[in-house]
């Protein structure tokens, strides 16, 4: 049956790359992976968050603030992340209190929803 999760997608706009690496690699601080070369055609690129991998596809036409669909990244420091990203522009946003952990979110610069949550019970 199911033991975990290999890796999530999210998608940019086709001319977006650059750009989202910018976000990912530099902003975030999320390490790129090699894409099979049977893959490389489709455009986009892979990342690594942890042992789990997230590609980033690339397709048009799509209102991604439109959903509430999102990746949810656990950090060590929820102050510094959210420091981080207002240093780069980008609002964070509050979520809803969940019981034993901190969280908050923002939409990446292609509108897709990113969470930072940290654990704060053990």
């Amino acid at each position: 049956m199911i033991t975990g999760i290999h890796h999530a997608q999210i998608t940019i706009g086709k001319s977006d790359e650059e750009r989202a690496r910018q976000f990912y690699c530099g902003l975030l601080g999320l390490q790129e992976i090699d894409k099979p070369s049977e893959l490389a055609g489709r455009g986009g690129f892979w990342l690594l968050a942890g042992a789990t991998q997230i590609h980033v596809g690339t397709e048009s036409g799509v209102d991604r603030t439109a959903t509430k669909a999102h990746l949810a990244y656990e950090v060590t420091d929820i102050e510094e992340a959210r420091s981080r990203l207002r240093g780069a522009g980008i609002e964070p946003l509050p979520s809803v209190a969940i019981p034993g952990y901190e969280r908050f979110e923002c939409r990446d610069p292609f509108g897709n929803r990113v969470e930072f949550i940290r654990r704060t019970e053990s």
